[in-house]
């Protein structure tokens, strides 16, 4: 991801709706195996500028951020998080069984990522037994759109792809479910409609501002988070996936 992406996910990520939603959604299917509190150990897999670490998954225990971006980790900075380490989630220079719970949210998407299933087995090796992998991807190939070409995006999964990813790995899915499925349908015109405007720039979906909206857009991906963890939902713009190491 180029270096603008990065400072405008900072500067937003902390209010802005999306990200607040699916910290929802993600903390919603890290509680039903953990309660909040606790003393694991977690590796954020491609951590980005931290706001992960420094929100919900400081709930769980002590976290580890990995990026092989100096930019990125650089951000970690100016939060203050200790435990950051630059790293490529296809050699992740720790050791085996070192980690109770990795995370890794839209990472595995990355054209920087040139093997996806080399990074799971990443994932697999520094687990505990009976650790677990929590991964956010973007969903359906046929959803990408500029946002993607902005963010350096190559790859979107569907249910099946993620969870035979995961399998090859040794993974056992525990779960897995769409998100973002409410304005699925806005989202998709959006995407069409970009097939059909010419571009302005290359800029991602982050540069627009939802102004007031924001609020509501929250609210409306958050009230996803307690049927994506139970049942699942199916269908949706991203996707979340959780195996267990056995």
């Amino acid at each position: 991801m180029n270096p603008f992406e990065y400072q405008l996910m900072f500067q937003v990520e902390d209010r802005h709706w999306w990200y607040q939603g699916m910290a929802s959604i993600s903390r919603a299917f890290l509680n039903r195996w953990y309660l909040p509190g606790g003393n694991l150990e977690i590796l954020d897999a491609g951590c980005g500028t931290g706001a992960s670490m420094a929100g919900f998954l400081a709930e769980y225990g002590r976290v580890t951020g990995a990026d092989i971006s100096a930019c990125a980790l650089g951000f970690c900075q100016q939060r203050a998080l200790p435990n950051l380490t630059q790293a490529s989630i296809m050699h992740l220079p720790f050791a085996d069984h070192a980690f109770d719970v990795v995370t890794s949210f839209d990472v595995l998407s990355d054209g920087a990522v040139p093997n996806d299933l080399a990074p799971i087995k990443e994932f697999f090796r520094v687990l505990i037994p009976g650790g677990r992998v929590l991964l956010r991807l973007p969903a359906y190939p046929w959803l990408r759109g500029r946002h993607d070409q902005a963010v350096l995006t190559v790859r979107r999964y569907t249910v099946r792809t993620a969870r035979s990813l995961l399998e090859q790995a040794g993974f056992y899915v525990e779960h897995v479910s769409y998100a973002n499925t409410l304005l699925f349908p806005l989202i998709v015109l959006k995407r069409f409609s970009e097939h059909l405007l010419p571009p302005r720039n290359q800029a991602s979906d982050l540069q627009f501002n939802p102004g007031s909206f924001n609020a509501l857009l929250k609210s409306l991906l958050s009230l996803e988070a307690g049927p994506a963890a139970s049942r699942g939902l199916p269908f949706g713009v991203s996707l979340f996936i959780l195996g267990r190491r056995l």
